[in-house]
């Protein structure tokens, strides 16, 4: 499973370096959807959205996601401090070396603890 979670991690990093050279980048899913009755596979598009933004006194900030949720690298910081967008794919860089080494893999146990389990609905 930490593989797996690793894996997908910077899968996505990679997306967020993709998004930097291309902003109409689209990534695609299989999703099961019902269609005339019965149930198949459908492939959609996603519209990938940006982890960084601009504070009020302009510099970036990119908040890295798990899940739906930015993960903290300190309490009350959930963001990395970016001096401008030509540093980004550097630090990028630098995150997915982060992630193959390992160095993240207790921020992302944390963050997966942080979320609730789905319970099974009970039958009405």
């Amino acid at each position: 499973p930490v593989h797996i979670r690793r894996a997908k991690f910077i899968e996505k990093l990679e997306e967020q370096k993709l998004l930097l050279e291309d902003p109409t980048v689209v990534r695609t899913v299989q999703r099961t959807a019902e269609v005339d009755g019965v149930k198949q596979a459908v492939v959609r598009k996603q519209k990938v959205r940006p982890w960084w933004k601009t504070d009020p006194s302009g510099h970036l900030v990119m908040s890295i996601k798990f899940g739906a949720k930015p993960l903290e690298f300190q309490p009350g910081k959930a963001g990395v401090a970016v001096p401008s967008k030509d540093k980004l794919p550097s630090v990028i860089n630098l995150l997915i070396e982060a992630v193959r080494a390992g160095e993240l893999d207790e921020l992302f146990t944390q963050a997966s603890k942080a979320r609730p389990a789905i319970k099974p609905k009970k039958a009405a």
